[in-house]
């Protein structure tokens, strides 16, 4: 059988792909309103992803306005204290233990789009919210502690912070 490219050819081809999305990235609906209504009331917040340093610093760059509020961000991948990534808690855990007060896993809240980071929060001790894509299986939402179609539906009074206005 014949491909129409090399593996060296498709790689570089998929790799430019992957640069230019990570250049142009877009916030889930309702991931900016969110975060500026946490921070307007103080709730620390950090972001534990599987990226590298490098592919954050590159998804984060258009979107410092969003990014300031974040006390730090944790990058599975290139980060030597994270010994397991998703689905493993090491991330979760690191993350939380990186906040100056280091709070109890239990007072954690995870925003996740994955089944793997979902099993990771939830095997942390954290409470987990999820916002899937439409292709991920009903069954494979079942352990998040709620699971919302958008942020825009995420009611922060049901975990004891401060309702949006």
């Amino acid at each position: 059988m014949q491909l129409p490219l090399t593996p060296e050819e498709f790689l570089k081809m998929y790799k430019a792909k992957v640069m230019v999305e990570l250049q142009n990235p877009e916030l889930m609906p309702g991931a900016k309103d969110l975060v500026k209504h946490l921070a307007k009331h103080d709730i620390p917040m950090a972001v534990a992803t599987s990226s590298s340093q490098e592919a954050m610093e590159m998804k984060t760059k258009k979107l410092q306005d969003v990014f300031k509020h974040f006390h730090h961000i944790v990058c599975g991948s290139t980060d030597p204290e994270v010994k397991h990534g998703k689905p493993a808690p090491d991330i979760f855990l690191l993350a939380a233990a990186r906040f100056p007060d280091k709070p109890d896993p239990s007072v954690c809240l995870v925003f996740e789009d994955a089944p793997n980071g979902i099993q990771g929060a939830i095997s942390a001790g954290m409470q987990a919210v999820m916002v899937p894509a439409d292709y991920i299986p009903k069954e494979l939402r079942k352990s998040a502690t709620v699971v919302l179609r958008s942020l825009e539906e995420f009611k922060p009074e049901l975990f004891g912070l401060p309702p949006r206005e």
